[in-house]
């Protein structure tokens, strides 16, 4: 009874750790800011600069969109 109640306790938490240790706090990057971080990351380092990201076009409003 032990030996199960021991396994059990470790399984839980290592997966309280594993879950714990996802994902990154704060705001996510959108592929447009994370594509002009790359190009300022690269011309400081002197390698070649990816191409220029084009702008983000906005999104039309949806009527569904409140639901979200």
């Amino acid at each position: 009874m032990t030996g199960s109640r021991i396994l059990v306790t470790l399984t839980l938490l290592v997966a309280i750790a594993a879950v714990s240790a996802c994902g990154r706090r704060g705001a996510l990057d959108s592929p447009y800011e994370a594509a002009v971080q790359a190009r300022k990351d690269a011309s400081k380092a002197h390698q070649p600069v990816p191409p220029e990201p084009e702008k983000p076009v906005k999104d039309k409003k949806f009527f569904l969109d409140p639901l979200i």
